[in-house]
């Protein structure tokens, strides 16, 4: 049997797109398609592994196609450069600037082949920025949180969260593949459609949404966001009574968790 302490753990981005809608602050999701290996069928946020052309293995390349790039090391360039191509690839949202403007929808209509291609896995982001002549908007996000999967797991990630106000003039839509619905929902409500059975959310996901729930616009949980120290939580397991509970560290910010390990995996 693998030792799961030798599971290789990937570079991963989520992004978090927030508008305030009718009923506060709405957080877009997506629904994973029931086949895909990683929270099949769940309520997520649009997200997934880090590319190596990203910004991995080319980061001089697709510094020079991105905004404010001096700003960040290589490494966080790559999991920018990762939300931003996650948000095109699954909820047809893009993140740049064509001559410092937005990118406006009337442009991002005319990138669904572009948008194709990279989710066939024919054309990299950075090919995209080139092509057309667009600049990646990395200084439109605002890291949020730095989440690690445990040991115990069969696939570990350590994946970065980040928070971006919605694009005025762009329409997101899930892209059929990995995504099979889009819905712009309260954080607060989500959780509460979890926990009455009618939505499958996961352990993370329902986390960030505990902590986006605090915030009652997209400003406040920008600002709160900024002005957060962002600790790193990788959960662990403690047994009471014989029974395994999961827990992740009191400073993180998203209260003190003690939860059943049952529950939660009858949750995800």
């Amino acid at each position: 049997m693998t030792d799961k302490q030798d599971v290789p753990i990937k570079p991963a981005s989520t992004i978090l797109m927030l508008r305030d809608g009718d009923t506060g602050l709405e957080v877009l999701m997506v629904k994973r398609h029931h086949q895909i290996d990683f929270a099949s069928g769940a309520y997520v946020f649009p997200g997934g592994k880090v590319d190596e052309s990203d910004g991995l293995t080319n980061a001089d390349e697709v510094r020079a196609l991105c905004s404010n790039s001096d700003e960040f090391d290589d490494l966080e360039l790559a999991f920018r450069v990762a939300a931003i191509r996650e948000a095109f690839e699954e909820a047809d949202l893009i993140f740049a600037r064509k001559d410092g403007d937005i990118v406006s929808a009337d442009m991002l209509d005319n990138m669904d082949q572009d948008r194709d291609a990279l989710n066939n896995r024919q054309i990299t982001m950075p090919e995209i920025a080139r092509n057309n002549g667009i600049e990646l908007g990395l200084d439109l996000l605002t890291p949020f949180a730095h989440w690690v999967t445990p040991p115990i797991m069969p696939k570990r990630f350590d994946t970065r969260f980040y928070l971006a106000a919605d694009l005025v003039g762009q329409h997101a839509a899930h892209d059929g593949s990995e995504a099979v619905d889009t819905l712009w929902i309260n954080p607060l409500k989500a959780i509460e459609e979890a926990d009455e059975g009618r939505a499958t959310i996961i352990f993370p996901t329902r986390m960030q949404l505990v902590k986006l729930g605090r915030s009652n616009s997209v400003a406040a949980a920008i600002e709160a966001a900024r002005n957060d120290t962002i600790v790193m939580v990788e959960p662990w397991t403690e047994k009471v009574d014989g029974k395994p509970f999961l827990r992740i560290p009191t400073e993180a910010g998203y209260g003190e968790i003690f939860e059943p390990l049952e529950s939660i995996a009858g949750r995800s």
